[in-house]
């Protein structure tokens, strides 16, 4: 994205100029992949300069999606993944469900919702993984849950420490009773690894819902989120309807839920890299506080 701007201070002064027509109506009269809209004010923003800050955005400081390439550059000084490769099945015969994988894999570049592997930070050798919204909403089906499996197996088994990044919908719809076992398959997994005294640090990210959050996004020693992150299992509306009550204002932000006592921390992304180097370094002993 850098080399379309590579004239940014003169893109820049014409949009000073020309504020009064840079209307989120107007958008189809300007290039598409130059501008974005902000999800919280609305704001519309050049693409390269929010790239450039964290994907922040530079008026309200919102964070919006961040790509999960440049996430874990951004995170790990050096990493290596080691997922298996992908063999997409549809175990239900789910109307489609072949057919929207193989569209998504092609228009994401991605070929699944998960990555998972080995890197550094700072001094320390860290396992992680990390689940991608961009392919149908991070959500958790089989190949997601036996990779984040794999993770917690490997990290187990070589006395690592473990960084779980979590961004998703909840379990994979399209896989039935396949994709809700995963919560029951990675949950026996953290009860090995956290039997061996190991380090899992959690992060959350916008959103964390459903199946994800109910499982292992919420199970760390230490669960950290970014500001403003969607966290949760059912959505606001649906917690509404069933209880039939107006919801406190902020509910099921990050915010809200550290002040509840489910997370421990809520850290910008600008503090992230810096922080979780400081967690794993408490943490060089690798002792967990188990379940």
């Amino acid at each position: 994205m850098r080399d379309r701007f590579h004239d940014r201070k003169k893109l820049i002064e014409i949009i000073k100029k020309n504020r009064d027509k840079l209307k989120w109506e107007n958008r189809k009269e300007l290039p598409s992949d130059y501008f974005i809209k902000c999800s919280s004010c609305k704001d519309i923003l050049i693409a390269g300069m929010v790239e450039d800050n964290l994907h922040l955005c530079p008026k309200c400081g919102f964070h919006l999606r961040m790509p999960l390439k440049k996430r874990l550059d951004y995170l790990f000084d050096d990493y290596e993944l080691k997922q298996d490769k992908v063999e997409y099945k549809n175990r239900i015969d789910y109307p489609g469900y072949l057919e929207k994988l193989e569209q998504l894999k092609e228009s994401t570049g991605t070929d699944e919702a998960v990555k998972w592997g080995v890197g550094m930070i700072g001094d320390d050798k860290v396992c992680f993984f990390a689940l991608d919204p961009v392919f149908l909403m991070g959500s958790m089906g089989s190949y997601v849950g036996e990779q984040v499996t794999k993770a917690f197996e490997y990290a187990t088994e070589n006395k690592l420490p473990i960084l779980g990044i979590s961004a998703s919908g909840g379990a994979r719809m399209q896989e039935g009773i396949f994709s809700l076992m995963q919560m029951a398959k990675t949950m026996g997994a953290i009860k090995r690894f956290y039997d061996k005294k190991l380090f899992y640090l959690s992060l959350l990210t916008h959103p964390t819902t459903g199946g994800v959050s109910a499982s292992f996004a919420l199970m760390g020693d230490i669960n950290i989120a970014e500001p403003g992150a969607l966290i949760g299992f059912a959505g606001p509306r649906v917690i509404k309807e069933t209880i039939g009550e107006e919801l406190p204002v902020g509910f099921q932000t990050s915010e809200f839920v550290c002040e509840s006592g489910f997370i421990d921390m809520v850290v910008s992304r600008r503090d992230l890299r810096k922080t979780i180097e400081k967690l794993m370094e408490m943490h060089q002993q690798k002792v967990g506080c188990g379940i």
